[in-house]
């Protein structure tokens, strides 16, 4: 074949794989008390349709190749497997007593599950459907986010105020690291040289420093007019570009700007009741909050810390994914 033949042919099945791969253009929540998603189109902000999920679903992620969402349920014990094209279940793997949150091996085989009830960490070989690993953790444990290179997993427990390193080919804890009061949920900054802790007890987000797996910043988080304990940070986001760390804070009904470089806030952007779950649009000009208590979706344009709207959605939205 000659080169310029073969540069065509690339291109062609190049612009295929794009093709094959572009996003729904929809934006997924998961509302738990009506064992449902809400379909909310990216663009035009309006809701388009609803699709019933498993019960009590607490959990969105993608799989590799980003035509199948994954759905994991609280109530009903299982992830399901939803096809983007045809929105309906294709499969469906165990996942243990109320799997609290998860996250995937870069393959999309594995899930590491935090099973509250057991004070463990699961694993879950999602193609055979069976659980293949544990690890004894302390008291309900609920963040789970893996390395870059799925060599290394963290959790946090609640109840203990910590954040465990787990070596995932040994499933040994490798460091138990002390953050604050009531550690939810995790993130990756840095290049993956930082893990980002929001603590909903103590009001501040710890930064750990996954090299040395220790503390290397302790961000408070103030609201003006508002108690400490009024303040419960929880969900976390990265905007594409790395600068930015977008915080839901919980019960005080914003969401917080941080600037990755300094951990300074820049902007408190007020949203919906109990800020818990948010997610951001592929460029990142647009962060999408569910409002937990008032049963909503904030749109918010980045750029400007603008609310473009807030829309209606299920009962309890609890996570929120963006498939544009």
């Amino acid at each position: 074949m000659k080169p310029l033949r073969r540069l065509a042919v690339a291109g062609v099945l190049l612009l295929a794989a794009h093709a094959a791969h572009a996003g729904s253009g929809l934006v997924y929540v998961a509302n738990e008390k009506d064992d449902a998603l809400t379909l909310v189109d990216a663009t035009t902000l309006a809701v388009v349709g609803s699709l019933p999920t498993c019960a009590r679903p607490r959990h969105l992620q993608m799989l590799p190749g980003n035509t199948r969402l994954l759905v994991a349920c609280g109530d009903a014990g299982r992830a399901d497997t939803i096809d983007l094209a045809t929105r309906r279940v294709v499969d469906s793997s165990p996942l243990g007593h109320d799997p609290e949150a998860l996250d995937l091996s870069p393959d999309g085989r594995l899930a590491y599950v935090s099973a509250e009830d057991d004070h463990a960490l699961a694993v879950f070989d999602l193609a055979a459907k069976k659980e293949v690993g544990r690890v004894a953790l302390g008291p309900e444990p609920e963040g789970v986010k893996l390395s870059a290179d799925g060599t290394r997993v963290y959790v946090t427990s609640e109840v203990a105020g910590v954040v465990y390193a787990i070596d995932t080919a040994t499933l040994a804890v490798v460091k138990t690291i002390p953050v604050g009061k009531r550690p939810r949920r995790l993130a990756l900054a840095a290049g993956g040289s930082q893990l980002w802790v929001t603590n909903e007890k103590s009001a501040t987000i710890s930064v750990i420093s996954t090299a040395s797996l220790e503390v290397v910043d302790t961000v408070p988080v103030a609201v003006d007019g508002l108690a400490a304990d009024g303040i419960t940070p929880v969900g976390m986001a990265l905007a594409p570009d790395g600068a930015t760390m977008y915080v839901a804070l919980g019960r005080a009904n914003r969401v917080a700007f941080v600037d990755v470089a300094t951990h300074r806030i820049r902007a408190l952007v007020p949203v919906g009741r109990r800020a818990w779950a948010l997610a951001l649009s592929a460029g990142g000009e647009r962060l999408f909050v569910a409002g937990g208590l008032s049963n909503d979706l904030t749109a918010i344009d980045t750029r400007s810390g603008r609310v473009l709207k807030t829309i209606a959605v299920g009962q309890v939205p609890n996570a929120v994914l963006v498939d544009d």
